[in-house]
């Protein structure tokens, strides 16, 4: 089987080199920065690739995707792997794209801060445009499911919801924590190992970070606005009570 990736970031560099390690497929790379062996920036390279991963910056996966249906056939499976999957599934192909989104990745990007074992234990989305499963998605699956990953299987709808509430919200908030405290020498000089952690996300890519912001901010600010509200509830009820009900969630959610 032959597995073309385009865009060699922190994503297509991790899919790139843990198809390379695993060693049963041949590989080619789509990138204007990467130099590396079987890696170029030549499109035609995917023209008989079985599947192909488009990791391209999401403000450009659209064009990406149509630009693809010149050089791949109506047999070759294609997936993005945008952390939004509404619009890129408002439009048919001439090939099988088969939308998704690997839930994995650090507060580092590019082709250097990738890595083999990035979606070991991750899950990694699906949102099928006509809600079945095919033979195609079956064979994308196996894929996926050999770097690692485990498959969940939504609508893209539903993805936007949870992810606002999981990744893109909390960026956001890490990023006003940080700009909270900028004009406070004392709090920086005092900031440790907890601060630094509950801010992590506010390191993402900035232009990915822009992407999410942009592209899925109605969930977002619907997302803040429960979020608000549970921060009153805590404010305002028994604190204590209402901690033990966080710490039993979080025991049934992450079994710690």
């Amino acid at each position: 089987m032959k597995i073309g990736v385009i865009g060699l970031g922190l994503i297509g560099g991790s899919i790139f080199k843990k198809l390379k390690e695993l060693g049963t497929y041949e590989l080619v790379g789509v990138s204007r920065s990467v130099k590396e062996i079987n890696i170029s920036d030549d499109y035609k390279t995917l023209s008989d690739c079985d599947i192909v991963f488009v990791c391209t910056p999401m403000s450009v996966t659209l064009s990406v995707l149509d630009k693809l249906e010149k050089y791949v056939t109506e047999n070759t499976i294609v997936t993005d792997v945008c952390s939004i999957k509404g619009f890129v599934s408002k439009k048919t192909y001439k090939y099988c794209f088969i939308p998704s989104h690997p839930m994995a990745g650090t507060e580092n990007s590019g082709w250097e801060s990738s890595f083999p074992g990035l979606f070991k234990g991750a899950k990694w989305v699906i949102t099928p445009i006509n809600g079945e499963i095919s033979d195609k998605q079956e064979k994308l699956e196996a894929v996926i499911e050999e770097m690692g990953a485990e498959v969940v299987i939504t609508t893209p709808e539903e993805h936007d919801i949870a992810v606002a509430l999981i990744s893109h919200m909390p960026m956001v908030i890490a990023q006003a924590l940080c700009e909270n405290i900028k004009n406070n020498k004392l709090a920086q000089t005092l900031a440790a190992s907890g601060f630094r952690d509950t801010t992590r996300l506010a390191l993402s890519n900035t232009q990915m970070a822009a992407d999410m912001v942009n592209m899925n901010k109605e969930n977002i600010e619907t997302a803040l606005d429960s979020l608000t509200e549970n921060l009153n509830k805590l404010l305002n009820n028994n604190y204590s009570e209402e901690i033990e009900k966080i710490k039993s969630f979080r025991k049934n959610l992450y079994g710690n």
